[in-house]
């Protein structure tokens, strides 16, 4: 059996409540602006009351031995150096390890090991270790110049940590992976990654503490491209192999997610309608999506099922997919998410409208992954849903099922994304369809992992420069002979197409006609070798036919 536990607060209550703790979630913490409680789930008994009213962020380090509380840092008359703001409190007995200083929020959570042996902070462009939850003594310190940001790796010991390092005055920036307690000298790095265009990183290992993808971002695209600055992608294994991932399609980065195999990740990236791509250990394309609304990706915890979702701006669009055979299970939609998770046993999903992101409309649903929906909650008038959690399970405890293709029953129905249709004006919707120019090229899925198809994988670049050459050759090809007009037509030999009409205003015309036609079969010709055309070299393109009844009429005339 599942619990599903979610927090509700009437509106105009003052605090925010965090439901955390272990696979049986037996407590959790909540701050009402006047004190800190710890309550078990099970009997809503209290554990400890701390007496913190200024408390604005919580969370429970991962055996719940320590309950980590953080106030803003302030200065006042009576403190003119300031309280330290961030505390760790020994839940056992409610007694305070350790009041520290933690002007920054960024980073304002230390970051434990999965068993609590190690514990490590961000201070002063510094990495501080401290061991087995002892506060009192800095065992170990990671010196590296300016770093700002680390992520230290899942599972148990040896515990290894990602280190970044932002670029200056023409340096680039760079990450790079330790192995704890080998810190120090210029070999204890065991992977490096330089590069730039970098003001901040997101760093996220695998379930194995194998590899871990650098997504790097810019605030601003000098280019002009994206509003939203510019992303790339990086990939730095524990080996030391490290990669620049190459995205087929320019544009933002929305999404990157590690599989929980650990052997493969998904990227959703490029301009709308995004692409989506899994991509293995080497960095080569396994499988692409193609194009969607979608900006998001969320793999199941057993890695058998993909879903890959359009939320925030977006109309909350759901894709599931097999990834045993890369076959779409259903194409549910969820308007107005703003939460998706999965359930510990792969088979459900939830979707939840929380505040503060949107105030109206507060509830949540569950899902079965062929898109019915099983339950519906709605909040009451006048009231708020802030958070909502599956009870966590350790690993293992829900095997992977087969895949099923059959919606489940269900008293809610399902909600199946509509199929969609060009806007057609009042006026002209009791006249017939008319074949219609879309603005994106849409692209289909398609397997790319070798060997399926013989076909051998090409690097971005390469794949450009082969278009290249294919449009090149065509081109010289079609110069060898005239462009061939449709059978309807009478054929004009070399001999006619040097006879005059004695009006050199209508030899003017044919020669530019033949001339555009020429260049729309060149176009024609580099379409069909893959590459895109833009939207006035389609429009040229869609007039070969009135260009052809042009011509075809001043040959009349001669």
């Amino acid at each position: 059996r599942l619990l599903f536990v979610f927090s509700l607060s009437v509106r105009g209550s003052v605090g925010t409540s965090l439901l955390c703790g272990p696979p049986k979630c037996e407590q959790h913490s909540s701050c009402l602006s006047l004190s800190v409680a710890v309550v078990k789930s099970s009997d809503s008994s209290v554990v400890a009351t701390f007496d913190l009213p200024k408390t604005t962020l919580l969370d429970f380090s991962p055996l719940n031995n320590v309950l980590v509380t953080w106030q803003p840092y302030s200065k006042s008359q009576d403190s003119p150096q300031g309280e330290a703001n961030l505390q760790l409190w020994d839940l056992a007995n409610a007694r305070l390890i350790k009041a520290l200083y933690q002007k920054k929020v960024d980073t304002w959570c230390p970051s434990w090991s999965e068993d609590e042996k190690i514990c490590v902070r961000s201070v002063n462009n510094e990495l501080h270790f401290y061991e087995n939850n002892d506060f009192n003594t800095i065992a170990n310190k990671l010196r590296v110049q300016k770093v700002s940001d680390f992520a230290l790796s899942p599972g148990g010991q040896p515990s290894k940590v990602a280190v970044y390092a932002p670029g200056s005055k023409g340096a680039p920036s760079f990450v790079r992976l330790y192995q704890y307690p080998v810190l120090g000298g210029p070999t204890a790095a065991f992977a490096n990654k330089s590069f730039f265009k970098a003001d901040r990183v997101t760093m996220q290992w695998n379930k194995k503490a194998s590899a871990v993808l650098v997504t790097a971002s810019t605030e601003v695209d000098k280019t002009g491209a994206s509003y939203y600055g510019e992303q790339t992608l990086h990939y730095l294994a524990v080996n030391g192999e490290t990669a620049l991932v190459q995205l087929p399609k320019n544009g933002p980065i929305y999404d990157v997610a590690w599989s929980p195999n650990s052997a493969e990740f998904c990227v959703v990236y490029g301009f709308m309608p995004a692409k989506a791509t899994i991509f293995n250990l080497r960095c080569d394309p396994v499988f692409d999506f193609g194009t969607g609304p979608r900006n998001a990706a969320y793999y199941s915890p057993q890695g058998h099922i993909l879903v890959l979702a359009g939320f925030g701006n977006l109309r909350g669009q759901m894709e599931v997919w097999d990834l045993k055979k890369y076959k779409q299970v259903s194409k549910p939609q969820a308007p107005d998410a703003t939460h998706f998770s999965w359930c510990p046993d792969g088979e459900h999903v939830v979707t939840a409208t929380c505040s503060p992101r949107l105030r109206v409309s507060n509830g949540f649903k569950i899902w079965h992954y062929t898109g019915s929906v099983l339950h519906k909650w709605d909040v009451a008038p006048g009231a708020e849903l802030w958070e909502v959690l599956w009870q966590p399970f350790p690993d293992g405890s829900f095997p992977e099922r087969a895949v099923k293709y059959q919606a489940e029953p269900s008293n809610l129905g399902s909600t199946q994304a509509p199929p969609t249709q060009a806007y057609r004006p009042p006026a002209l919707r009791h006249l017939p369809a008319m074949p219609s120019t879309k603005l994106h090229e849409e692209e289909p899925p398609q397997n790319l992992h070798p060997g399926v198809s013989g076909e051998k994988i090409l690097s971005k670049s390469a794949l450009k420069n082969q278009r290249k050459r294919e449009a090149k050759k065509a081109a010289k090809q079609e110069s060898k002979s005239e462009p061939e007009l449709p059978s309807d037509l009478t054929p004009v030999t070399k001999s006619q197409s040097e006879l005059s009409s004695g009006d050199p205003e209508t030899d003017k015309k044919i020669k530019n006609l033949k001339k555009k036609l020429k260049a729309i079969e060149e176009l024609k010709e580099q379409q069909a070798s893959g590459k895109v055309l833009q939207k006035n070299q389609l429009e040229k393109v869609q007039k070969e036919d009135q260009l052809l009844k042009e011509l075809e009429d001043l040959q009349i005339q001669q």
